[in-house]
């Protein structure tokens, strides 16, 4: 099995606003950049878009590192909360939605086609690689014509 470090990272100007992601994927000396973003986002959408997209773009089955400045996703998959929010129907608790269930939903398939394992690193510290996907989000934040962001 492959072993792959994804780094990603999300970026908003507003929250909601323009917003864009970041992607690296490392495979030995292997790399590849993706970017994208939307007209009118949030930066958790962001975070979440980062993720998906870096395993989305994995061809075959891997041991991934996922690596992300995002403590909502983090803890959200490897504390469980994601599972647990659509094993009760994307709510959080008895009042409260899960928001952004569109994309824990698509996260949640991609997780269980690869053995994944997220790790958290502070943003906007000099870690390089997060440093890079924050430019790579920010930069497709300002791009023209960003498609809109459906929300499910």
């Amino acid at each position: 099995m492959k072993k792959v470090t994804i780094y990603s990272d999300g970026a908003c100007s507003g929250n909601p606003g323009p917003g864009g992601y970041g992607v690296i994927l490392r495979c030995n000396s292997h790399e590849k950049e993706l970017s994208g973003g939307f007209k009118n986002t949030t930066n958790n959408r962001m975070e979440l878009m980062g993720a998906i997209k870096g395993l989305e773009a994995l061809k075959e089955t891997c041991e991934v590192t996922l690596v992300t400045d995002s403590q909502y996703v983090v803890n959200a998959i490897e504390k469980g909360w994601a599972r647990k929010w659509k094993a009760n129907g994307w709510m959080r608790n008895k009042t409260d939605k899960a928001l952004n269930s569109d994309l824990w939903d698509i996260l949640l398939t991609l997780v269980s086609k690869h053995k994944v394992s997220f790790k958290w690193v502070r943003g906007h510290k000099g870690h390089p690689e997060n440093e890079r996907c924050d430019r790579l989000a920010v930069n497709a934040a300002s791009g023209n014509d960003l498609p809109e962001d459906i929300r499910r």
